[in-house]
């Protein structure tokens, strides 16, 4: 079983659209897909929808997408041809309670592919592709935090200045770069790239971030 992690550096950079191109372009593989979305105060896990509540029981929600057509993310990977899809929502900070139960849910699953850049404080993934579009400001810090793990960037081609602010490119200089114009997010070249990376992968150890460090 292989493990790939899709991040980047803010929302709608096209980790999803990448997400869905790769279970489509290598449907083979029969993806078990997850999306991680983590919440600000106020809002409740369980649901996703503006709340009041403070119980540990409303922290994080784990459920399997089921519906194609709806449009959601977790919907578009099902439409794909991900063989199993599940939506991870937490409150910020809280991804760690979730991560026993997502590893159960996972442990039967061919291969796995993970839409999220903080997931990666908890899974050694086989590969970890980062989504960076030069004409998007936000950079969110767990972009930052784990720029330098990147294997390869799928960079938005750019005619423009480059909007983000003291951000440093160094620690993915001498990584692969992959240049995409949406809307198209993978190219042929993203595709030959990840089977050469993982088709030697026979199984994969979903360990901790602490364990890896160690």
């Amino acid at each position: 079983m292989a493990l790939v992690v899709i991040g980047g550096h803010s929302r709608n950079v096209g980790k999803t659209s990448v997400v869905a191109g790769l279970i489509a372009a290598l449907a083979d593989w029969q993806w078990t897909a997850v999306k991680i979305t983590q919440y600000g105060h106020g809002i409740c896990s369980a649901k996703g929808e503006a709340c009041d509540c403070a119980t540990g029981d409303h922290s994080w929600a784990i459920s399997e997408e089921r519906d194609r057509s709806s449009g959601t993310d977790s919907s578009r990977f099902l439409a794909a041809g991900a063989v199993q899809v599940f939506w991870v929502r937490t409150e910020q900070g809280r991804l760690a309670e979730a991560i026993p139960t997502l590893r159960q849910r996972l442990a039967a699953a061919r291969n796995v592919i993970i839409e999220s850049n903080s997931v990666l404080k908890f899974l050694r993934p086989d590969l970890y592709l980062s989504v960076l579009d030069p004409a998007t400001a936000d950079f969110k810090n767990s972009a930052r935090e784990f720029l330098d793990r990147a294997d390869a960037v799928i960079l938005h081609q750019n005619a423009g200045d480059t909007a983000w602010q003291a951000v440093s490119l160094k620690p993915i200089a001498s990584q692969p770069i992959f240049r995409i114009t949406p809307p198209n997010y993978v190219t042929p070249e993203i595709i030959s790239y990840v089977r050469s990376k993982l088709g030697d992968y026979s199984a994969v150890r979903l360990r901790t971030g602490n364990r890896e460090r160690g």
